[in-house]
């Protein structure tokens, strides 16, 4: 039985250390995650050196001054051995000022902001979602990042509520959000591609759901997607569609009192995330559903079930208030009119 789960043990250290993983920070995609991984690589050999050296002292050690059997000599006492004491006080330092050099280098560029980036993304952080603005580009989104390959992205992180932690593994490292104190990070990414992200500071009991993707794009696709969240919202012809923006914009309902729809009068919020495109992203709930349309309905049904803890469930009228419930066949209907939003 022991051996069988120091097996296990074994198998899965040898699994989790695979290269191809969604979160893998080996998989490099990114100018800063290849220096962070060069970084974590050279620290790596560099402790495995001293191990060796360590362990390989022990071991002769061991071997050369063990009692032999029979043996009635005296282990020999003596006091300090100051050569020996300087030298391995002399190592260490050249060791570890060797190693700092590509450490600091790399933590002085990490640290230098772009002067002139390609695109500035201010992210606040939300318990449970992310927030994407587009300053210079007046468009705001949630919870998929697009960013144009091979650019530099400036980004001023914020939050209104408590810690978060930016972190995009595959493109670059984390960077804490602090509360009424903007901090910045600049990434890459050098493919066009889905990443994936995660706060990486405990906020809450949804901490571990609260996730985000960064779509790279090509310059092309990129001006075309902005292009897009720049128009107003679709307006729906189908009648489900229709019932269900009735029933987004009235006052039992109260959507548009918490989400922003362009081009409505009646959805103005800013406390949930901005739905005038929401049908056209890949994902719900911060990056935890893909968004279909029955996926849409189990989280308008009842969406403190599937994110414990969000303000939706716990603030919004229909899940605080039974007379305001919505029935099957709205939220049947809701889903169809978000899923238009295109």
């Amino acid at each position: 039985m022991k051996k069988i789960i120091s097996l296990s043990i074994v198998f899965l250290l040898i699994v989790s250390c695979g290269k191809d993983l969604p979160m893998s920070t080996f998989d490099t995609y990114g100018p800063i995650a290849e220096e962070q991984a060069f970084i974590f690589s050279i620290i790596f050999w560099a402790g495995m050196v001293v191990l060796v050296a360590v362990e390989a002292a022990i071991i002769y050690v061991y071997f050369k001054y063990r009692r032999r059997k029979n043996s009635n000599r005296k282990a020999a006492q003596f006091h300090g051995n100051t050569k020996l004491e300087i030298l391995w006080t002399i190592l260490p330092v050249v060791f570890l000022a060797i190693v700092s050099v590509p450490a600091l280098s790399a933590i002085w560029n990490f640290a230098t902001m772009p002067e002139n980036p390609a695109v500035v993304v201010n992210v606040k952080g939300h318990q449970y979602w992310f927030e994407f603005q587009y300053p210079d580009l007046h468009v705001v989104t949630a919870n998929e990042l697009h960013i144009p390959v091979g650019k530099q992205v400036l980004i001023n992180l914020d939050s209104n509520n408590v810690l978060h932690s930016f972190w995009i593994p595959k493109i670059a490292g984390k960077t804490d959000i602090i509360p009424n104190q903007t901090n910045q990070m600049w990434i890459q990414a050098d493919h066009t591609g889905l990443y994936y992200g995660q706060c990486a500071e405990f906020c809450g009991e949804s901490h571990a759901l609260m996730r985000f993707r960064v779509i790279v794009d090509t310059d092309e696709d990129f001006a075309a997607w902005i292009d897009h969240q720049k128009t107003e919202a679709y307006v729906p012809n189908d009648p489900l569609e229709k019932e269900g923006y009735t029933i987004f914009m009235s006052p039992k309902a109260g959507c548009g009192g918490c989400h922003m729809i362009h081009g409505s009068k009646k959805a103005k919020g800013r406390i949930g995330p901005n739905l005038t495109h929401v049908g056209s992203r890949q994902h719900l709930a911060a990056g935890i559903m893909e968004n279909t349309q029955d996926n849409l309905r189990q989280w308008i049904k009842d969406p403190g079930k599937i994110k414990p803890g969000n303000i939706m469930a716990s603030q919004g009228a229909v899940y605080m208030d039974p007379n305001k419930a919505l029935t099957d066949s709205e939220v049947i209907a809701l889903a169809s009119y978000l899923q238009s939003l295109k």
